[in-house]
C-alpha cells in the first residue's frame, strides 16, 4: 500500500455540505409521521371515535325518520303520507352527513388544540420536532380531515336502518361529485376546526359552541334545502337565503344533497365548489397564523 493510500484511509470521512434531503422531501417525511402518529392514537380509541360521530346522527335520523312519523307529528307526518316523509329523508341525509363531518373537523382538531394550547401545554412536544410550526398545523387539518371522511362512511348505514315505514331516504349516489366533496369538505371543517381551536382558549369552550357551533348548525341547511328559504324576505329581499351564503356548513350540505339525491332541488355545484375552496383558504391560512402566534407567545 503506499503511502498516499495509507494516508487517505487514515482521513476522517468528510463532512457533505449538501443535506441528503431536500426540504421539501424532509417536510413531506416529517408530515407524514406526525399523520400517522394521529392515526395511530385514533386506533387504539377507535370505538369511542365511533360512538362520538354516531349519537348525534343517529339522534336526528331517529326523531326525525321514525318518531316523528310514528306518532304523526312535525316534518315526515302522516298527513302528508309515505312520500312527504321520504323526500324529507331525502333532504336530511344528505344534510345529516355534512353536519356529521364538520362536528368531526371541530372534535377532532379545534377541541384538542383549545386543550393543548392551555393547561396541558402538550403542542409544546410537537412543535419542538425538527419541521415547520406550520406542519405542525397542517398535520392536524389532514389527520382531522381522514377522520371526518370515515364519519362521512360511517354516517351512511344509518339512514339505511333507521326510519319508519314508507320513511326510507331514496339515494342515488353520483360518485364524481361524492368522491370530490366529501375531501374538500372534510378539509375545509378541519381548517375551521384550527381556526377555531387556536382562537377559543380551553376556558371558552362553551362560548365557542353557543356563538358559533350551534349557529352553524342551524342555519347550515341540515334540516332543509338552500332554494326553499326564498319566501323568507322583507320587501321583497330574500334576507335569510343570502345571510346563510356565509356559513360554509350550507355549502357541504347542499353539495351532499347534489350528489345523494336525484330530483331534490339543491344549489349549483359551480357555486358549491368555488365557495368552499375560498372558505378552505381563509379558514386554514388565518388558522396557521394563529397557530404560529400561540406557539410563539
Amino acid at each position: 500500500m503506499t503511502a498516499t493510500a495509507t494516508a487517505d484511509a487514515q482521513a476522517p470521512a468528510r463532512i457533505a455540505l449538501e443535506p441528503p434531503r431536500s426540504t421539501f422531501e424532509a417536510s413531506r417525511i416529517a408530515l407524514r409521521a406526525l399523520i400517522l402518529r394521529d392515526l395511530v392514537v385514533l386506533k387504539k380509541h377507535f370505538v369511542e371515535f365511533v360512538v362520538r360521530t354516531l349519537v348525534q346522527p343517529f339522534l336526528l335520523v331517529f326523531v326525525f325518520l321514525y318518531v316523528f312519523p310514528k306518532i304523526g307529528q312535525g316534518v315526515g307526518a302522516t298527513h302528508g303520507g309515505p312520500a312527504t316523509a321520504s323526500h324529507f329523508a331525502n333532504v336530511l341525509v344528505p344534510g345529516v352527513v355534512g353536519i356529521s363531518i364538520m362536528f368531526q373537523g371541530i372534535q377532532a382538531v379545534a377541541m384538542p388544540l383549545s386543550t393543548e394550547f392551555g393547561y396541558t401545554r402538550e403542542i409544546e412536544d410537537r412543535v419542538q420536532a425538527p419541521c415547520p410550526i406550520w406542519l405542525v398545523a397542517l398535520s392536524k387539518v389532514f389527520s382531522g380531515a381522514m377522520q371526518g371522511i370515515l364519519a362521512a362512511v360511517i354516517v351512511f348505514p344509518i339512514a339505511a336502518v333507521v326510519h319508519a315505514s314508507g320513511a326510507a331516504a331514496h339515494l342515488h349516489v353520483h360518485w364524481a361529485v361524492v368522491l370530490t366533496l366529501i375531501p374538500l369538505a372534510a378539509v375545509t371543517m378541519t381548517s375551521l376546526g384550527l381556526l377555531l381551536g387556536t382562537t377559543f382558549e380551553a376556558r371558552n369552550i362553551g362560548l365557542m359552541f353557543g356563538f358559533v357551533v350551534l349557529p352553524l348548525t342551524f342555519l347550515g341547511g341540515t334540516y332543509y334545502q338552500w332554494t326553499r328559504l326564498a319566501p323568507v324576505q322583507i320587501d321583497g329581499f330574500h334576507w335569510l337565503q343570502t345571510l346563510v351564503l356565509i356559513n360554509p356548513l350550507i355549502y357541504v350540505a347542499e353539495g351532499m344533497r347534489a350528489g345523494l339525491t336525484q330530483g331534490i332541488t339543491h344549489m349549483h355545484l359551480y357555486i358549491v365548489y368555488p365557495a368552499l375552496i375560498a372558505f378552505c383558504a381563509c379558514f386554514l391560512t388565518l388558522g396557521l397564523r394563529n397557530f404560529r402566534r400561540r406557539v410563539l407567545l
